[in-house]
């Protein structure tokens, strides 16, 4: 459904988030812009990160949980020769190394982080234990035991630039990922230890950044412009079969019922997913098949828009 027959607008925003801010800053900035307070985002960027943050406006905002296993993509700096406890630039300095690897040594290291690794998550990240994140227990200046981490690192290219410490890092991981992390353990692979220098979010939820808009873009646009660069919530559910249904059965759906599947004539295995839309056309609930007394039936699992 269009977002001009709510009240309320609707869709999925791809911003530029500038560095010097966080991800939360962004979704008070948004609620500010678009008059509303249901505004969400997806994988949490960093203040010293900029790039594509994936943020959900509105009824779309119910989509998040959906969101949280894409794959993503970085463009990173490494800089050899120095630890923080950040694993970033803006950490206190641990420790410092003169003794620098070439540039074909620290290629030959990296490709040992492709593939499914494992990896710990940094003391500062907004994971919690015990109830508390860990940021909040590092800024305590406690430090406590973290389990490693199944993730995948798809790609990995490495590049030399003309500062010697620094390599630019091309990276598509899946969700969950710390670059930070792979930075700081590409390091101490190499023995003379590696920090973060910079990051760019190039690509999450399969949205780029060359589709992202940056909070001075949104600044200058009217109330309609900004509704009009609102992606539909549909978007995200693009491989799901779609399935239009009469009248009859989409109000019985939007109601909370089950669509038994040989009412529509469709044979949709156990488990599948698809996109419900109104007999209009227009994407209403994310619907699942699954087993009931008299067979199988499509159920709305999620809801975005209501009669």
């Amino acid at each position: 459904m269009s977002t001009t027959q709510f009240a309320e607008p609707s869709g999925i925003l791809i911003l530029n988030k500038p560095t010097g801010i966080t991800s939360h800053d962004a979704v008070y900035k948004l609620r500010r812009l678009y008059k509303t307070k249901r505004v969400g985002h997806t994988g949490t960027l960093d203040p010293l990160a900029n790039g594509v943050l994936v943020m959900l406006v509105g009824r779309a905002a119910k989509a998040a949980e959906y969101l949280s296993a894409d794959r993503k993509a970085y463009v990173a700096t490494l800089r050899l020769g120095i630890t923080t406890d950040t694993e970033d630039v803006t950490g206190k300095i641990l420790s410092q190394s003169d003794k620098l690897p070439s540039a074909e040594t620290v290629a030959e290291v990296a490709r040992h982080f492709i593939g499914e690794i494992e990896q710990i998550p940094p003391m500062y990240s907004a994971l919690k234990v015990g109830g508390k994140k860990l940021c909040d227990l590092a800024r305590e200046g406690k430090t406590v035991e973290r389990a490693p981490r199944p993730i995948t690192v798809y790609r990995l290219d490495v590049v030399p630039t003309d500062t010697p410490t620094d390599y630019v890092l091309s990276v598509e991981c899946s969700s969950g990922t710390y670059i930070r992390t792979l930075c700081a353990d590409i390091g101490s692979a190499l023995g003379c230890g590696g920090v973060m220098a910079t990051l760019t979010r190039s690509a999450a939820g399969g949205f780029s950044l060359e589709q992202a808009l940056t909070l001075e873009e949104l600044n200058e646009m009217t109330d309609e412009q900004k509704i009009a660069a609102l992606i539909p919530t549909e978007a995200l559910f693009s491989e799901l079969e779609r399935i239009v249904l009469p009248e009859f059965y989409y109000r019985l759906c939007a109601s909370g019922c089950e669509i038994y599947q040989k009412k529509i004539r469709t044979e949709l295995p156990l488990g599948a997913r698809v996109r419900l839309c109104a007999p209009s056309g227009e994407f209403f609930a994310l619907g699942e098949v699954r087993e009931y007394e008299d067979g199988t039936a499509i159920k709305a699992i999620k809801t975005f828009f209501a009669l």
